[in-house]
């Protein structure tokens, strides 16, 4: 018997703010499904590469009152980048808080515009110490 991972679906209740979200850290729509009838929409985003692992945004056409206000009951999205703190520095440089900063040079958690926790974690090695990682303190909750 064998399992093979599919996907993660997270419900949005802003479409294009969380897709700009996710396309910041560099993944792109590989897949959308609109159900006129069912009236939502779903939109698989991926890293080139690597379509066989998204991410599904689940839009329900008619807003979302069931949507919690802390979405972390799921857990949380984790993605390896090439250098944690350029990608820190271009999240934050386009509006998104950097709620746990990677002061160890390994690991960050961001929270999307829908509070998706999003843990960034370094490919390899961890990166040596670096300012103004290194002192920064952890912002809200991740």
């Amino acid at each position: 018997m064998t399992t093979r991972y599919l996907h993660t679906m997270v419900r949005v209740k802003d479409l294009e703010r969380t897709m700009a979200f996710f396309e910041l850290l560099g993944l792109k729509e590989t897949r959308r499904m609109d159900s006129e009838q069912g009236r939502f929409s779903l939109i698989f985003m991926a890293p080139p590469g690597q379509e066989d692992c998204p991410v599904e945004l689940t839009y329900n056409w008619d807003g979302d009152e069931g949507l919690p206000s802390d979405s972390r009951h799921f857990g949380h999205l984790a993605y390896a980048v090439d250098n944690i703190y350029e990608m820190c520095q271009h999240l934050q440089d386009n509006g998104v808080t950097i709620n746990r900063p990677p002061r160890d040079g390994h690991m960050a958690f961001v929270r999307s515009p829908d509070n998706i926790s999003v843990e960034l974690l370094q490919a390899g090695d961890k990166l040596p110490p670096q300012e103004p990682w290194a002192s920064m303190e952890n912002t809200g909750h991740w």
